[in-house]
């Protein structure tokens, strides 16, 4: 088999149960190199609260700058109690945004799928959640999360006002819009378009942007408008009328979490963080379970990799262009759920629990 040229990996396993998480990530790829002469080359270092306890900083330069040459940035999770009373700017999670701020991932891919196997973990009908399938496309580095002028200042009375603008341009809305209109088109051809355009000029904006780049590129995709609090609701009455949901930061931060929890667990999703292609089709991208570091199970061996392990899987279909090793991926996540194995977070009445490791080593013994 003939070799290709080597692509960097930088994982970043952050805090609480991000390195368990990540080790079975990185003993996956281990796999791919030694089995499907990939040869891709791991790097791993600091970010969020660890590299705080080291560095006094939630990123260092020296980190960033690995991430800048990458082709993929893996992260587990960062923060926990132990820091939340840093100062705002030293918060583990600042390393987070800086990362997709700076790396320019506008676009935040979240799919809410229900496994099959799985339908029984969900708090919802099985009849409601059977063959779920979502793909959540959140704008990431506009919105409320990064407008100015924001920050906390005394006012009069020995009061205080907090303040964050929410603000987008034109630019930023067809970005995120294209990318969900290009992802239907490989699906189900429908997208649906949240904000609340109803009391936010901003959300007004948004709506007429999206219309209007549907109109020019995208006509024969069915496109649709909701309110985000209308859509929120959707998600739980009816969630499999549909299939991509293209929404700003705020929003798409909440919805996307709310999708999650129809699945049955938090430790099934993964997510990737896109930049913008360059003129050779190259682009930045960062891949991350959407559960969070999970203090209070952290070093037991409990937590589930799934989620970890099917982020790789995106970064070899978005960043790497190896769609049939994700597939082959992907297929041996469900190969091992159909085997009846689970981790405490997903076990239920008949199944095996196992550990973090096992599971990662049982998804790697469906590889072969």
């Amino acid at each position: 088999m003939i070799k290709v040229k080597k692509r960097k990996i930088l994982l970043l396993p952050g805090d609480g149960i991000g390195p368990e998480v990540i080790q079975e990530v990185k003993k996956v790829i281990q796999w791919f190199n030694s089995n499907k002469s990939l040869d891709f080359e791991i790097d791993q270092d600091l970010a969020g609260g660890c590299s705080f306890d080291k560095h006094g900083a939630p990123i260092t330069d020296e980190v960033f700058y690995k991430a800048l040459e990458c082709e993929v940035v893996m992260l587990g999770a960062v923060g926990g109690p132990k820091w939340d009373n840093l100062d705002f700017s030293k918060k583990p999670e600042r390393a987070l945004l800086k990362l997709r701020k700076e790396l320019k991932l506008f676009a935040n891919l979240r799919p809410a799928i229900c496994f099959e196997q799985l339908v029984d973990a969900s708090t919802l009908k099985p009849e409601i959640v059977s063959g779920l399938d979502i793909m959540i496309v959140r704008e990431l580095t506009g919105g409320i999360y990064f407008g100015e002028p924001r920050g906390i200042k005394p006012i009069e009375n020995g009061e205080r006002k907090g303040v964050n603008t929410h603000t987008y341009t034109t630019s930023e809305i067809v970005r995120v819009a294209k990318v969900a209109f290009d992802l239907a088109k490989k699906r189900s051809n429908k997208v649906t378009s949240c904000e609340k355009s109803n009391v936010m000029e901003a959300g007004q904006l948004w709506r007429e942007e999206v219309q209007e780049l549907h109109d020019k590129e995208y006509k024969e995709v069915e496109l649709s408008h909701m309110l985000a609090d209308n859509c929120a609701m959707q998600l739980l009455k009816n969630p499999k009328q549909f299939d991509v949901i293209v929404t700003d930061n705020l929003f798409g931060d909440m919805l996307s979490d709310q999708a999650s929890m129809l699945t049955g667990s938090l430790g099934l999703l993964p997510s990737a963080s896109l930049g913008a292609k360059n003129k050779d089709g190259e682009m930045r991208a960062m891949y991350e379970p959407i559960h969070g570091s999970a203090p209070d199970i952290a070093g037991q061996g409990v937590a589930n990799p799934i989620a970890s392990i099917l982020s790789f899987a995106m970064a070899l279909r978005y960043s790497l262009d190896l769609d049939n090793e994700a597939d082959t991926l992907e297929k041996a996540v469900q190969d091992v759920l159909n085997d009846g194995l689970r981790t405490k977070d997903i076990i239920s009445e008949g199944m095996k629990e196992v550990s973090t490791s096992v599971m990662g080593d049982a998804i790697i013994s469906k590889l072969q």
